[in-house]
This record gives C-alpha cells, sequence and structure tokens, in this order.
C-alpha cells in the first residue's frame, strides 16, 4: 500500500507566524504532529509519504502514486481541504479524513470516502482492518477516549526537521475545566489523560538523536491539567532528561491558575519551559463569570501574568470581544489591561461558537448562529448575531488591533514586559539564521521612518540596559512586525466584510 498523507494550508493568521518566520528562511512553525502520529499507527510494511502543503505543493504525480490519501484538519484549514478532496477525486483516488474538523463537522464532507474520526488511537485500527477485509465502512466513531499511555511514538521520518522552526509534542488530551466557548472538552472531555514520562523521554531523545536543537511545544490545551503528576513524575523526568544537553528549550499552553503555585512554575523554569500560552479572554468579570471561565474569575489577572513573567516564564495571550454582556467601553479597557499586563504576544478575536460547544447550543436556541464558524477567530469574523450592534463591535475590535500593534504602544509593551520578566540562563547556540535575522531587523524595521526610533531605542535600551535580554527584544520586534502584518491585511478583509443580522440572510448567502 501506498499512503499519501496531506497536511492543508494554516492561513496566514496571528498564530502562523509567517511574516516572522521569513527572518530566519522557514515557512512553518509546526510540522502536523497528529499525521505524524497516525502514521506510526498504520502497517509498518506500507509506504507512506507526507506533503506539507505550508511547504510544497500537492501534485498530480503524488496523488497519483498513492492507493490511500489522508487529509487531517482544523476548522481553520477548511479551504484548503475542500481543495484537496477536490484535487484527490478528480484523479479517481479515495480518501480517508481525520482531525478536529471532520469530527465535528463530518456531515459537510459526502465526497470523503472513510471518515475515521475521533481519536485515531481507536478508530484507525478499526479502519485499517475493515480496509484490508475488503470491508471498509464509510464513518468510523466513538464515544471512548483514548489510553495515552498506549500512544506510538510520532513518525518523524515523514518530515524534514529543518523544514520548521519549532517541534512538537503532546503530554496530554482534555482540560478540567468546562468554558462554553471551547470545544476541547467537546472534543478530548474533561479528564486529562495523560503519556507517561518515559514515553515523553522517548519522544524528546528521538528528536534529540536526530539533531533538534530549537524550540519544542507541548501542544497540550491544558497543560497543568493534572498538577499532581507534573509536579511528581512528568517535571522531574524532564530535568533529568536536560542535564548535558544543548537547547531544546519549551513552550505549552496552560490555565491561568499556574500563578498560585510556585512549586510548579519553579520546575517548569528548571525543566526549561520558557513560554506558556493562556486564555485570559476578557478583563470583565461579568463575561467570564457568563462563559463560565471561572478559573479565570475572582483574581486579579495582571498581577497573576506579572508573577508568572517574574518566574522566568513568557506569558502569550488570547483575548476575546463580543460577549453578551461586552458593551462599548470593553474596547478601551482591553488594550488598558493588555499595555499593562506587558503581554507581547497578545492574540485579540471576535467571539465564535464552535460546533458542539455549550456556547453553540445555547445560541442556535436563540437562533444566533449564522455560519459555520471559520475556526481563525483574529479575521474579524463571527458566526453569532452579537448582542452589541454588529458595526460598532466590528469597529471596536479594529480600534483594539490598531492600538495594541500600533509600534508605540507595541515598543511600550515590549518594554514593560522585558522590565518584569526574568530572564532564564540559556545554553541555546545562536545559528547563522538568526545572525542573519537580526541584520535582517536592522534593515526592515532600523532603516523604515515609521518605526526607526521605536526600533534603535529597544535596541540600545535593551543592550544597555538588559544586555541577556537583547536576542529576545530582537525576536518581539520581529514579532511585532508580522502582527501589524496581518492587522493590515485583516483590516482591509473585515471592513469589506458585511455582518449578518439574521440567520436567514446568512443562510441564503452561503448556499
Amino acid at each position: 500500500m501506498n499512503i499519501l498523507m496531506v497536511y492543508p494550508e494554516f492561513p496566514d493568521t496571528f498564530w502562523s507566524f509567517k511574516h516572522a518566520l521569513k527572518f530566519i528562511n522557514k515557512k512553518v512553525s509546526n510540522p502536523p504532529l497528529g499525521l505524524m502520529t497516525i502514521s506510526a499507527l498504520l502497517p509498518k510494511y506500507w509506504n507512506k509519504k507526507l506533503i506539507d502543503i505550508n511547504i510544497f505543493p500537492l501534485t498530480e504525480k503524488d496523488i497519483l502514486w498513492a492507493d490511500l490519501v489522508f487529509v487531517s484538519a482544523m476548522d481553520v484549514q477548511r479551504t484548503s481541504v475542500e481543495s484537496i478532496i477536490n484535487q484527490v477525486k478528480q484523479l479517481g483516488k479515495p480518501v480517508v479524513a481525520g482531525g478536529p474538523l471532520f469530527t465535528e463537522d463530518y456531515e459537510q464532507f459526502d465526497n470523503v470516502d472513510y471518515l475515521v474520526l475521533n481519536e485515531g488511537e481507536i478508530t484507525l485500527p478499526l479502519f485499517i482492518e475493515d480496509y484490508l477485509a475488503g470491508n471498509a465502512k464509510h464513518i468510523y466513531k466513538t464515544d471512548d477516549y483514548a489510553n495515552m499511555s498506549l500512544s506510538p511514538l510520532p513518525d518523524i521520518s515523514l518530515i524534514n526537521l529543518r523544514d520548521y522552526d519549532c517541534m512538537s509534542i503532546q503530554f496530554s488530551r482534555g482540560c478540567p475545566f468546562n468554558c462554553d466557548f471551547c470545544n476541547v472538552t467537546a472534543l478530548l472531555g474533561h479528564y486529562p489523560r495523560l503519556k507517561t514520562s518515559r514515553q515523553i523521554v522517548a519522544e524528546l531523545d528521538q528528536l534529540y538523536n536526530a539533531g533538534w536543537r530549537r524550540n519544542i511545544f507541548f501542544v497540550d490545551d491544558n497543560f497543568i491539567g493534572n498538577k499532581r503528576i507534573l509536579k511528581e513524575d512528568i517535571l522531574p523526568a524532564l530535568i533529568e532528561w536536560r542535564r548535558g544537553k544543548k537547547g531544546c528549550n519549551f513552550l505549552t499552553e496552560a490555565s491561568i491558575n499556574l500563578a498560585d503555585d510556585p512549586e510548579l512554575m519553579k520546575l517548569l523554569v528548571k525543566a526549561g519551559f520558557m513560554s506558556v500560552f493562556i486564555g485570559v479572554e476578557t478583563p470583565d468579570e461579568e463575561s467570564l463569570q457568563n462563559c463560565n471561565k471561572k478559573q479565570n474569575t475572582k483574581r486579579d489577572l495582571i498581577d497573576n501574568i506579572h508573577t508568572i513573567q517574574h518566574a522566568g516564564i513568557q506569558v502569550m495571550a488570547g483575548f476575546i470581544v463580543g460577549f453578551d454582556s461586552d458593551t462599548p467601553s470593553i474596547f478601551n479597557r482591553m488594550v488598558d489591561f493588555i499595555q499593562k499586563s506587558g503581554i507581547v504576544t497578545a492574540m485579540v478575536g471576535l467571539l465564535q461558537a464552535p460546533n458542539s460547544t455549550e456556547l453553540y447550543r445555547k445560541l442556535d436556541e436563540q437562533g444566533r448562529i449564522i455560519k459555520e464558524m471559520t475556526g481563525d477567530n483574529t479575521d474579524g469574523t463571527t458566526n453569532i448575531i452579537p448582542v452589541m450592534d454588529a458595526n460598532i463591535l466590528r469597529k471596536g475590535y479594529l480600534s483594539i488591533l490598531d492600538k495594541i500593534y500600533s509600534r508605540k504602544l507595541y515598543y511600550q509593551r515590549v518594554k514593560t514586559f522585558l522590565r518584569d520578566y526574568q530572564t532564564q540562563k540559556s545554553d541555546v547556540t545562536i545559528e547563522f539564521s538568526e545572525v542573519v535575522a537580526l541584520l535582517r531587523t536592522m534593515v526592515v524595521m532600523g532603516l523604515n521612518p515609521k518605526e526607526a526610533f521605536y526600533y534603535w531605542n529597544l535596541f540600545f535600551w535593551t543592550l544597555f540596559k538588559f544586555p541577556n535580554k537583547f536576542p529576545l527584544a530582537i525576536t518581539l520586534t520581529v514579532y511585532g512586525y508580522h502582527f501589524r502584518s496581518i492587522n493590515q491585511k485583516n483590516r482591509k478583509a473585515v471592513l469589506h466584510h458585511h455582518p449578518r443580522t439574521t440567520p436567514k440572510d446568512a443562510l441564503s448567502v452561503s448556499s
């Protein structure tokens, strides 16, 4: 059997970092970990090839080589998915599809031959058995959750590590919280299921032995969902693994209650975790209560963020506007909060309701769902009818992005962060590509009349006051370039987008 695995294009979003990656001659941040895991579940004697469309085009030759074409995707990759499926079907090859997009919206993909849904560790072996017996079904799905301790070592032979800026590892699936706009628990459950420390070390060894020394992203939706296991087993194992090794700093996602646990933060830093993404969502207490984001309520969020930063962990964060209780005052409050927090990588989106979430159910009952969501909560669109006037919401949203990504406020925020951030000791070797990136920033930002003052001011301010933070300061100027580029592109799209006010109007357009 020849198996072609295709990873769809990830659109140009705040999360893609495409404009930043150009500075180091990379096209993509992370490899398709899902397909690499699926590959490890397939019979070893099958021939497998991966095409990441973010790097290489999908050719007719690739498709004709394959007996089966596997596609895995998230909501945000829907447009690329539809193009891939059409291209494959035109050449008469069968498509096997899975991942979050298909698990939630499989009824919209009639032209897919085999839908292998939910978690592949459960449904893929069932499909393979039936396929080899000649009686494969159209849909494979389950209400059970996979035992992560049985999940295989991802197949890194499918990729060229040098094509990516950051590798990916998954430790857990599931989240103990119940935010009503989040589809993580609908897909993966509330009880965090974990890999063993032995599995994680094996994955790290595989990457390190292959020569990897750059960042590694633990892609868990909430890495600290089980603090006890982390503190007693996983982090001590990572600390031991790191001994005598160079590079390989870690990033992950977590909830704000990380700030409540000094011991956990200390262990994370010792294990090599440099950054954490946190869903802050909003500074408005009523909105947090209404969306059931209880872990963020009744606390000083800015103080919590500074606590994490001071412990030596950078905080990236997601924010949302468009909650039912939001008033026009939220726009300035959001900007003030982000500036005071020193969160440089602040990604703000309009509220969307993913299928299968509590928010979707509630708004659907009210007749306020107007279309399928794009999956990109930073493109200025929403799939719900907001309580706030749609035009006011859209203009207010744009005003937030214009302000926080303006050169003046962005560079101010970088300084706020660098003052409070307790930098970690790092043994990462500076690569030639990063020296080239520094020179490029001097040209792109340093010679730009609109940016030169802010760039050189930060350049020398950091060099003289915090020389150990200088590489980070330059990295953040590159992030700022990316965010401004995306904002300019999205601003044009949002201004040309006419928000729908009724489900009927939206349905007539989409159909």
